[in-house]
């Protein structure tokens, strides 16, 4: 694996959370109506469907690739040694800024049944992801196809609730929502989602804008599991996050500024993202402790796809399958940090920590041996999902967090 800069890493990290916290507010209440949707929920996909779709297609030599920006080294490291190895060419673009103006941008072309010009997309899990399989817009998976995934992909990743048996989907990166302090400042190690709520730090407690984020927090402070939550829980939590606020606890509900916040101790402890806080720590030499709450956390999936209306769609799926590759997802954990989807590329990591040296030794063992990287069964246990809503239910959310970070 090439060595890469961390400071790079740490942009890296910082422009596709802050790009992805847009996603958390649903795009202001993005639904059918709103995207000038029309149509029926198309019916789920069954066997007979992905039989009826792959049969007869073939591998053309190319795949035009959609990503976030800065989710890939700058020399394309991995995509190139794919071309390498099946002689598929690769054009990749860093189109995606945020899911509902990115859904919005493909719906007209994808109603009409005509070319986005993509043969694979990266869709975070939520809102903009469920239209995209409810209206038919997305191909389902032909899993012969993908015998890395079957062989590599981690348990937590084969059956996620937004797309049960990955139908549509399989993970590219994933990333945790925990709590990230100074432990020098905060006097005592913080463990529990009660300690954002402490009178003892009054003023010095750091929220994310994000509402999907916080209200999660909310209804998991209250005992609340938010992928199985109901409106009423929705305002009990809404009522716990207005205590908060109304104490004075909360300094600010943060975008993204709340790493130099805490770096500059302003606040003490905050809601935070785990690939910002590992990055932080690597290339600032920062002591910042990022903890998941013993309440739990969420998780957020960005998912490779492929658009209905693909030229290229074996090749597509031979890119998806190759990113299961151990040595690939090494590769891919070493260059973005987050959460790979597959477990075995913390081996290839040690054994690429043993043979280097110096300055790249010491990334290489960091990065293996982080729980920000490579979580454990315990963690995932704790970890916890966006809640699949009807357009309805999502301006209900809306209209219930919306007015806790107004103002």
């Amino acid at each position: 694996m090439n060595e890469i800069d961390p400071a790079l890493l740490r942009g890296m990290t910082r422009s596709r959370r802050d790009a992805l916290r847009l996603f958390g507010l649903a795009g202001a209440g993005l639904g059918l109506a709103a995207c000038g949707v029309k149509g029926q929920k198309a019916a789920p996909a069954k066997q007979s469907d992905v039989q009826k779709y792959w049969n007869g297609k073939t591998k053309h030599g190319h795949v035009n690739f959609a990503n976030w920006p800065l989710y890939m080294d700058k020399g394309r490291t991995p995509l190139k040694q794919f071309t390498k190895e099946t002689g598929i060419a690769v054009t990749y673009r860093e189109v995606i800024q945020d899911d509902p103006s990115w859904f919005g941008k493909i719906q007209p072309q994808l109603q009409a049944n005509q070319s986005i010009g993509y043969d694979l997309m990266v869709i975070t899990n939520g809102v903009s992801f469920t239209k995209l399989t409810e209206l038919g817009y997305l191909v389902p998976l032909d899993h012969s196809k993908l015998p890395n995934f079957t062989k590599n992909a981690g348990a937590a990743y084969k059956n996620e609730s937004f797309d049960p048996g990955n139908v549509y989907s399989v993970p590219y990166q994933t990333g945790i929502t925990g709590i990230a302090y100074d432990p020098t400042k905060t006097g005592r190690e913080i463990t529990s989602l009660a300690d954002l709520w402490d009178p003892k730090f009054k003023g010095k407690v750091g929220m994310l804008s994000d509402i999907q984020e916080i209200g999660n927090f909310g209804m998991m402070a209250i005992g609340v599991n938010p992928e199985k939550s109901t409106p009423d829980d929705w305002k009990k939590a809404g009522a716990k996050l207005q205590e908060q606020k109304a104490q004075g606890i909360v300094r600010k509900y943060f975008d993204q500024d709340y790493i130099d916040a805490l770096t500059r101790g302003d606040i003490w402890l905050s809601m935070a993202y785990s690939g910002d806080i590992f990055q932080q720590n690597l290339s600032e030499k920062s002591n910042l402790k990022f903890v998941l709450p013993q309440e739990g956390g969420t998780i957020w999936t960005d998912n490779l796809t492929i658009p209905k209306t693909a030229e290229n769609p074996v090749d597509a799926i031979t890119l998806m399958d190759y990113f299961y590759r151990p040595e690939i997802a090494a590769q891919l954990a070493e260059i973005v940090s987050y959460v790979t989807p597959v477990p075995g590329a913390k081996d290839v990591l040690t054994a690429e920590a043993a043979k280097a040296t110096g300055a790249r030794q010491k990334t290489l063992q960091t990065l293996a041996a982080s729980p920000l990287i490579f979580p454990s069964d315990a963690d995932y246990a704790r970890l916890r999902h966006y809640r699949k809503m009807t357009t309805a239910e999502e301006q209900q959310y809306n209209t219930v967090f919306q007015q806790i970070t107004a103002g």
